[in-house]
Parts: structure tokens; C-alpha cells; sequence
């Protein structure tokens, strides 16, 4: 990089009255170029006819990014008063004085030690000032003066974004605004071209131009269409200098999205659809689907399909699935293959979202052919109605036929049906049918007042496939007969004073008939024949369904006839009329005055001495709660006599046995048998351990009876005795120890510590006799016995 030096002498006027007379420009014009000298006045002998004066100061100017190898010069201070004897000192402060800025304070010569940077700092301000060196006191006043940094063209353009993302409808004008991109350049803009930023394209023509000053990206080419190209990748150049040679640059990238406009309409991809339905079908029920297809996306290829004509408009529907954007034909009513096999329809594919910009480019809707053929399909039977409604009196006889359903098969065949009761819906079997011809009948008598419905279903299947079946609802209502007698309608028991008076009304009847009475039921009441003249009572029928008891004479004696039974007659008025004969119970009882009673025979009853309910109890739980007390204190004196099991952790009981028994080797399996302190020469071979499986092999061996040991026996009754009669035992089952060591053994010994005291050899040849189990002994003493001999 070349650097250029302009150098300026400033100096200010000796005389007072010219500093404010001659411009600054003026002053400095004569002094050559090389170096830049900054002038301090000096003191004037007429100092106290001087006016104020200043330092008069220019800016000095740097090259920024100054890449020398020695320190770049910027300027000299130099004063009046100096007499190039050494005598003066010159100082500076101010921004990066002595670290970026140095002087030398004998010359003045001020020098850059530091690359500078115009973007990081553009002015420093600094402070000058020549001082005595021999008294340290200013000779000049203190002043400031400015570097400014000129600008190089060190910084290239710099996008505000490093990819930029842009959209536009597709089939936009030639012109239309896109998006705008900036770029900045961080140098001076105020010196030469080094800011001065001009756009320029170098990807993406022919479809967009970018305005050079602007940055402003428009379309370039007429009608892009989204349906061949959608995405776009431009690539924007900004270059400062003005976009002359030797500038700098940068880019950035803009992609670019064509949106989706309706200019495609929906178009059919084959112009007849086939489809087959059977004719089982339900309603509601799809048949197939078609699709329109559409260049187009999101709304703009939103369809909606409809049926225009045919002959099956009634019999079919459509609908669009929103997802799949498919039109799906669904049936509406059932089909029948033996009324109409083939139905031809007209569906039309519509564009929801038109665009009336692009209607030129033709009609937004398409159409197509739909062939439904209906399939044939071995139906069930059909009855002749939905449901049937049967009427029979219940007092027909058995196997009476009361109604008779049909159903035939709908199918070209006429297969033969056959019928029967779904007998969940006939649990007790009261109806059967003919499986022929679909008549009802009875099998078992009826009773409308049990049961007024009968709710029952018939099958109807094809004899030739009996899979193939139908129900039908039979309702059967069971008419009325009167075959019911009228009865009381509660059970009367009532009483009469004996002061009572003759035509005395002392109870009111009536009657209710189970069964049903169209025009209204009508009782009739009268005492029985064997009653009608030796009753000392009477009966008066009201006409109204009730009747009156009335007294027959005066006075009557309870201790003479404490009750008395009275038989009514009560008849109802339908056909065949019927009647029975009910009882009423009359008590005698004595009353007061007003005729209010007082007491009868039924006094216990009525009037009950004994204790009450809640009484019993009481007394009940006294005595319950009683007995709990008592138990209790029981139980606790009892706990008081006895002393606790462990009374410390250091008191324990002994209550573990111990066997000091050896076994008889590994083939010895049975197990301990305490028996054995009781008579320990008595060892029962017969008990197997309960813990093993016995062996097969050998069968148990059998060892002779021995005598009984009866010091082991007194021994234990003893201990026995004692913890029976202990009153600190443990109430529950423990171990005792019964230390007791017990005869010796009925066999000899077979050790050989006592052979040493023998003077004679010792003969083991027995040990041959004893069985497989001491053939080893056997082979190891008899071995020793040879060597012996030998």
C-alpha cells in the first residue's frame, strides 16, 4: 500500500493585532509540504499591551492501516520560544498520547506508533504544551489540536442478512416487487467512493433484475408458472467504489418461492368409472371412489364433487374426503338386483376457490361417467310385515291356531322356508308353529291375569340354507274370560259391642274381580243359605259393589260367644257368572258409652302385658356385657400368677435338644427316633424317614427285641412330672432336655485301641457274615491278616 505524505507549517503571527486580521489559510500558504509544523508563539516584550491570544491550530491528517515498517510521522510542534538550545520541553496528552501517539520532546516530532483503523476511531484529540525544562513551568499556554484519519477503501459491502427468503404468487407481471435487499459499507461515505454500495444480479436472470441503487429485486420474465418451477435461488452482488474496477464486494443469496394460484382446473384422468356393489349393500355404505385431479395445491385444489343426472341420482351420493381430496360414492337406499341391476350416474368434479383472473383459461369443473353394477346375493326370507299382532282368549283349548305368518325368499330361486319360535324369546314353550305354513298355535293353556302379552319371535330360514334366515316380532294378546270369582278386597275383622243395638251398621264391604270387565264390574252380596236365618247378623248390598253388616239384635255376651264367623255370598254380572263365599270375623267386645272399645277376648293382643321388644334386648345386652366383664377379669388374674417367659434379654430358656448320636455312615437312613431313651436296646426298623425316599433294595433289617429299660423310662415320667406340675412353664408346647446317657451297646466293640492288650491275634473273619454294608471292613482287617501270615 502507498502512503502519502502532505506536510503543513502552521505558525502563528508575532504581532498581537494580526492574529485576528489574517486568515489562517493565508498564514500557512507559503510553508512547503514535507512536513507539517505546528508553530507555539513566544512571549512579547510588551506583554501587558498584548490581548488575549490561543494556540492557532489545523488538523493534522493519517493514512489509515498504515503498513510501514517504521513509525508513521504525523507532525511537529514547534514554539516561538524555542531558541534550539534545549532549554524548552514539549508535551503531549490527550487520546493515546504516549502509547499511540509519541513525541520527541527536544524536536516536537510527533509519530503514529500503531496501525490506525478510521472504522474503530476516526478523530483523537490531543492536548500540547511547551514547558521551561530547567523550571518545569509552560512557556506557552496549554491547546489542543485534531488527527483525523483519512479513509481507505478497506471494508467490503456487508448484507444485512446472509440468505434471504422471498415469495411471490406464480404468474405475476413482469415488474412485480420481490423483496429488497441492503447492504452496508463500513467505510467513510463522506470521502470518495469507498461507501458508495451498487447492486448487481449474477444468478437468477432471465426470471428477476435487481435495481442497481436500490437493491430492490423484481420479476423479470412473464408468466413463471408454479406447475414446472417452483423455487428460485438469486444471487445479489453489492460493490462499493461506485461498482468500478478495483473495489470490494460481497453477496448474498435470496431464495425465492412461486406461490400457488387456481390456474389449473380439475381434470377426470379417465372419462367412465366401473363399480360393483351387492345388493346387501346397507345404506350409507361407499361403493368406490374417483379423483379429479389438480396441478394446483392446498385450497386452490380443494374439489367438490356432485352427481348431475342419471338414472340412479336418487339411488346413490357422493362425497368429497377432505384429506385425499377423493370423491366417494356411498349407497342411499338398498339396492335389489331383481328390480334393477345397473345404474348409470353423471358426477361432476368443481373447483371450490375460483380465481377470476384465469376463467379465460376455461371452465373449473370436469365430469365423468359412473357404471354401478348391482351383484345378485342369496338373501334371507322377507316376511310379509315388519311385525304382527295376534289376539286369542284364554280359555282356548290346547293346539288352538291362533295366527299364521308368512315370509318368502326375494331371490330368483324361491327357495322353500321354514319357520320356527326362537325359543330364548319362549322359554316355558306355550306357542309352537308349523314349520310349513308359518301357523301359531298353543301348546299349553293360558291365563290372562298371569300373563296379558306374549312377546315372542319366529324364525324364518331357507330350507335349502338354513344360514340364511330372518326374525320376525310376534305380539300375542291373551283376551279375557271371566273365569275368576269376585273376592273381598282386603280381609275384614271386625268387631261389635255388647251394648250394641239392633240395625247397628259395623262394617262396610266390598269386592274386587281379577278379571276384566268391559262395561264395568257389578258384585252382588248375600249371606250364605245355612247363614241367612240363624245369623245374629245381617247383610244389606248397596248396589254400589258394597254391602253393610248390620246387628240383628240388642246386646251381646262376650263370655257367652266371643266371635263369630260370617259367610258372604259375593256374585259378579258377566258371563258365565261367578261366585264365592267369604268369611268375615266378628269379635264381641266391651265398649264405653260412645261405642269405642275397650277390651275383647283379642285384650293380649291388643293390649300386651308382656315385656316389649326393646326390653328383651336390653336385657339381653346386659347380660352379654356381663359375661365379656367377667372373662376378662379371669383372664387377667390369671396372667398376674404367672411370671413372664423371658423377664431380660440374658434369661434364656433352654429349648434346644441336642442328639449326641454318631450315624451309621452314609447308608444309614433312618431318621432319630426318640423312643429310643425310653428303651434304647428297642429300635423299631419299620419307621421310614419322612424326608427321603425309602429304599427299594434292601428290605428293612429286623434286630430282636430287647428288655425294657425301665430306668429310663422312671427318668422321664419324672421329668415329666416336674414340668407338669411347674406353674412358670410356658403355656404352649416346648422342648425339654432329657440328659440321659443310657445303657451300653448290645454290640461289642469294634475298635481296635483294645486289641493292643491282648496277647492273641484277633479273628475278623466274622465280619464276612454281617452283609454287603461291611464288606469293606471286612476286606481291610482281613488284608491286615494276611500280612500278618505272610
Amino acid at each position: 500500500m502507498r502512503t502519502y505524505h502532505c506536510f503543513w507549517l502552521l505558525f502563528w503571527a508575532g504581532q498581537p493585532h494580526q492574529s485576528f486580521l489574517t486568515p489562517l489559510s493565508k498564514r500557512t500558504s507559503g510553508f512547503p509540504e514535507k512536513e507539517k509544523v505546528l508553530v507555539l508563539s513566544g512571549n512579547s516584550r510588551r506583554e501587558v499591551h498584548r490581548s488575549k491570544r490561543s494556540w492557532m491550530w489545523n488538523q493534522f491528517f493519517l493514512l489509515e492501516e498504515y503498513t510501514g515498517t517504521d513509525y508513521q510521522y504525523v507532525g511537529k510542534l514547534h514554539s516561538d520560544q524555542d531558541k534550539g538550545d534545549g532549554s524548552l520541553k514539549y508535551i503531549l496528552s490527550g487520546d493515546g498520547a504516549g502509547d499511540l501517539f509519541i513525541i520527541n520532546e527536544n524536536t516536537g516530532d510527533i509519530q503514529a506508533t500503531k496501525r490506525l483503523d478510521r472504522e474503530e476511531k476516526p478523530v483523537y484529540i490531543l492536548r500540547a504544551q511547551a514547558i521551561n525544562r530547567r523550571t518545569g513551568r509552560p512557556v506557552e499556554p496549554e491547546s489542543e489540536f485534531i488527527i483525523k484519519i483519512h479513509d481507505i477503501n478497506d471494508n467490503e459491502p456487508m448484507f444485512t442478512k446472509d440468505v434471504y427468503n422471498a415469495s411471490i404468487p406464480e404468474m405475476s407481471d413482469v415488474g412485480t416487487f420481490v423483496v429488497q435487499v441492503t447492504a452496508t459499507d463500513a467505510d467513510d461515505p463522506t470521502y470518495g467512493n469507498s461507501a458508495k454500495v451498487v447492486y448487481s444480479i449474477l444468478q437468477g436472470q432471465p426470471y428477476f433484475s435487481v435495481e442497481s441503487e436500490t437493491g430492490i429485486i423484481k420479476t423479470a420474465l412473464l408468466n413463471m408458472d408454479r406447475e414446472n418451477r417452483e423455487q428460485y435461488q438469486v444471487v445479489i452482488q453489492a460493490k462499493d467504489m461506485g461498482g468500478q474496477m478495483g473495489g470490494l464486494s460481497g453477496t448474498t443469496t435470496v431464495n425465492i418461492t412461486l406461490t400457488d394460484v387456481n390456474d389449473n382446473p380439475p381434470r377426470f384422468p379417465q372419462s367412465t368409472y366401473q363399480f360393483k356393489a351387492p345388493e346387501s349393500t346397507p345404506p350409507d355404505s361407499p361403493v368406490g371412489r374417483i379423483k379429479a385431479n389438480d396441478a394446483d395445491v392446498d385450497e386452490n385444489a380443494e374439489i367438490e364433487y356432485s352427481i348431475t343426472e342419471g338414472d340412479g341420482y336418487d339411488m346413490f351420493g357422493i362425497t368429497t374426503d377432505k384429506d385425499t381430496q377423493e370423491g366417494i360414492i356411498t349407497v342411499k337406499k338398498a339396492l335389489d338386483f331383481e328390480n334393477k341391476s345397473l345404474y348409470i350416474l353423471k358426477v361432476e368434479a368443481t373447483n371450490t376457490h375460483v380465481d377470476p383472473r384465469f376463467l379465460y383459461l376455461g371452465p373449473f369443473k370436469d365430469s365423468a361417467t359412473v357404471r354401478i353394477q348391482v351383484e345378485d346375493v342369496d338373501e334371507p326370507p322377507v316376511f310379509s310385515r315388519p311385525a304382527y299382532i295376534m289376539e286369542v282368549k284364554e280359555d282356548v283349548p290346547i293346539n288352538s291356531v291362533i295366527g299364521t305368518v308368512t315370509a318368502q325368499d326375494p331371490d330368483a330361486a324361491k327357495n322353500p322356508v321354514k319357520y320356527s319360535v326362537d325359543r330364548h324369546t319362549d322359554m316355558d314353550r306355550v306357542f309352537n308353529i308349523n314349520s310349513g305354513n308359518g301357523s301359531i298355535f298353543t301348546s299349553k293353556p293360558l291365563d290372562r291375569e298371569t300373563l296379558l302379552w306374549h312377546n315372542i319371535t319366529v324364525i324364518a330360514a331357507e330350507i335349502n340354507n338354513p344360514k340364511q334366515s330372518s326374525r320376525v316380532p310376534v305380539f300375542i294378546k291373551v283376551l279375557d274370560v271371566n273365569d275368576n270369582a269376585p273376592e273381598f278386597a282386603m280381609f275384614y275383622e271386625t268387631f261389635v259391642c255388647e251394648n250394641a243395638k239392633a240395625e247397628q251398621l259395623i262394617q262396610t264391604l266390598s269386592a274386587v274381580d281379577k278379571d276384566d270387565s268391559y262395561s264395568g264390574h257389578q258384585f252382588s252380596f248375600s249371606l250364605a243359605p245355612e247363614a241367612a236365618s240363624s245369623s245374629n247378623f245381617t247383610l244389606q248390598d248397596n248396589r254400589d259393589n258394597t254391602a253393610g253388616i248390620f246387628t240383628r239384635k240388642n246386646r251381646y255376651n262376650r263370655h257367652e260367644m266371643s266371635m263369630y264367623f260370617l259367610p258372604v255370598v259375593i256374585s259378579d254380572n258377566d258371563y258365565p257368572i261367578q261366585s264365592s263365599t267369604e268369611t268375615v270375623t266378628i269379635r264381641v267386645c266391651a265398649c264405653d258409652h260412645r261405642g269405642k272399645m275397650l277390651s275383647c277376648n283379642a285384650e293380649a293382643l291388643i293390649h300386651p302385658t308382656g315385656l316389649s321388644t326393646g326390653a328383651l334386648i336390653a336385657i339381653l345386652l346386659c347380660i352379654i356385657i356381663l359375661l365379656v366383664t367377667v372373662v376378662l377379669f379371669a383372664a387377667l388374674r390369671r396372667q398376674r400368677k404367672k411370671e413372664p417367659l423371658i423377664i431380660s434379654k440374658e434369661d434364656i430358656r433352654d429349648n434346644i435338644v441336642s442328639y449326641n448320636d454318631e450315624g451309621g455312615g452314609e447308608e444309614d437312613t433312618q431318621a432319630f427316633d426318640i423312643g429310643t431313651l425310653r428303651n434304647p436296646e428297642a429300635i423299631d426298623d419299620n419307621k421310614l424317614r419322612r424326608d427321603i425316599v425309602p429304599e427299594t433294595l434292601f428290605m428293612p433289617r429286623r434286630t430282636a427285641t430287647a428288655r425294657d429299660n425301665t430306668d429310663v423310662r422312671d427318668f422321664i415320667n419324672q421329668r415329666l412330672k416336674e414340668n407338669d406340675t411347674d406353674p412358670t412353664a410356658p403355656p404352649y408346647d416346648s422342648l425339654a432336655t432329657y440328659a440321659y446317657e443310657g445303657n451300653g451297646s448290645v454290640a461289642e466293640s469294634l475298635s481296635s485301641l483294645e486289641s493292643v492288650t491282648t496277647d492273641g491275634d484277633q479273628d475278623y473273619d466274622y465280619l464276612s457274615d454281617w452283609g454287603p454294608r461291611f464288606k469293606k471292613l471286612a476286606d481291610m482287617y482281613g488284608a491286615m491278616d494276611s500280612d500278618k501270615d505272610s
